[in-house]
């Protein structure tokens, strides 16, 4: 009788219960889908820090150009990976690259359930979060990749053949890269760890950025006859501090929402330590570089010390979720070191990065990579394995790439289009009109016969 008594309690209390599941569920799907829509924001507001950081990088006659080179490189690379860039990288991924299948939408039952099917909602839950939500934080990642190569090639570079070239790299390059280790390709199969994209989002916008200004060259009289440099000091610091601010903010959203969920109180903490370390990275690069910036680079930098923050959170970016944040601040010290490091060497390889791009993502990406052995559980070989593999792939196709569009459309404006400037030259707009601009009588540069 009892047992016949708590059977009949049992079928009694079943449909509750699986309510109660049912409704937790659908908890985790509407967490884990809000996270990554509000984290995408964030990371795409990164996109206005790199804009604000670039314009105030550049000589006043260059600023205009970077407004409408970011605005268009953000748009290009959202279409290009809507198109066929999250195909290539995510959708029946082997070991190289994924479905060459064209255009990405919401899955059968989402649409099912939009149109007024409930019994699809099931179904819909149980993939954990909305299908489309995903999308749209995978896409803002590839577009900081192009932002990073924007900064590096400011106030020489074509803005349709730059828009051309980001248009290949959002579609094509950067999702190779993506399916060989966040797709489940040979580099994942292996084991390599990048949780955020310290080398898949900034090194290999380091390595585009590298390539194309190898191929571009420098701007004219950066570089004189005497082996001397050419001071190009920003044309306005706020922006360029402002934009810093802007990032490490959007940083946040770029690493915690590389949790991929906010369902359960494991992925709460895990956030919290995510955040907190990259945070602390970013402070160590910038109080690192305030103290060492001048022994490195002769003098107290302030451009040095807010690339220090941008190094930092580089190199932090392969391993935030470390439970220990005291290395994250080690981490994020070297990484400003390297930076600092980095921006002497392009100097002395006549090399001009108008930005410190490849510096700061390349150098502190690297770094980052390989930390991870230290304290996030990265293998030597297999990390070391992913940096050159990924290093030679994305710097040798971007300079065969970068070569064929100069023999071709030709990547870099007129001398003359150079010295007056390209936003009065192309855009026939100032972003300060009330300047006078003046092409400047003090051009000594490298190239020039005596």
């Amino acid at each position: 009788m009892n047992t016949a008594l708590f059977s009949g309690v049992g079928l009694l209390l079943a449909p509750a219960v699986l309510t109660a599941q049912e409704g937790v569920g659908d908890l985790a799907f509407v967490l884990n889908t809000y996270s990554f829509l509000v984290w995408g924001v964030l990371v795409m507001w990164m996109c206005a820090g790199f804009t604000m950081l670039e314009a105030g990088s550049v000589r006043s006659k260059s600023a205009s150009m970077i407004c409408m080179k970011n605005i268009g490189l953000y748009s290009i690379a959202g279409l290009a990976y809507y198109v066929i860039g999250y195909n290539l990288m995510y959708v029946d991924v082997g070991s190289v690259i994924g479905s060459l299948s064209f255009f990405y939408g919401p899955s059968g039952a989402e649409v099912a359930l939009v149109s007024g099917d409930e019994s699809a909602a099931r179904a819909v839950a149980e993939n954990g979060y909305s299908v489309m939500s995903d999308w749209f934080f995978q896409m803002v990642f590839v577009a900081t990749t192009a932002s990073i190569v924007s900064g590096a090639l400011a106030e020489r570079v074509k803005m349709w053949t730059f828009l051309l070239f980001v248009a290949v790299l959002t579609a094509i390059i950067y999702p190779i890269v993506g399916a060989w280790t966040w797709g489940g390709g040979w580099l994942g199969e292996m084991g390599f760890t990048d949780f955020a994209g310290s080398t898949i989002v900034h090194s290999t916008g380091g390595w585009a950025a590298l390539a194309g200004a190898l191929v571009v060259g420098p701007r004219w009289g950066k570089f004189r006859k005497d082996g001397s440099v050419k001071s190009t000091p920003p044309s306005n610091i706020p922006a360029v501090t402002l934009g810093v601010f802007i990032l490490w903010m959007g940083w946040f959203g770029f690493n915690g929402g590389s949790e991929l969920a906010l369902s359960g109180v494991v992925n709460a903490v895990s956030m919290s330590n995510i955040l907190v370390n990259t945070n602390l990275a970013a402070g160590a690069g910038v109080v690192t570089a305030l103290l060492l910036s001048r022994s490195i680079l002769g003098r107290v930098d302030l451009f040095a010390t807010l690339n220090g923050a941008i190094s930092g959170m580089v190199a932090i970016t392969a391993g935030p979720n470390i439970t220990n944040p005291l290395w994250a601040i080690l981490i994020g010290a070297v990484g400003s070191i390297l930076c600092m490091l980095g921006l002497k060497l392009l100097e002395q390889r006549k090399i001009d990065d108008v930005v410190g791009a490849v510096p700061a993502h390349l150098f502190a990406g690297v770094w980052g990579t390989m930390a991870t052995c230290i304290a996030a559980g990265g293998d030597f070989v297999t990390q070391l394995i992913g940096v050159v593999s990924i290093g030679a792939f994305v710097f040798g196709v971007t300079w065969i790439l970068w070569t064929v569009l100069d023999a071709t459309l030709g990547v870099r404006v007129s001398r003359s289009v150079e010295e007056i400037g390209q936003d009065a030259a192309e855009l026939g707009i100032d972003a300060y009109p009330e300047f006078v601009l003046m092409v400047d009588p003090d051009i000594d540069d490298f190239r020039d016969a005596d």
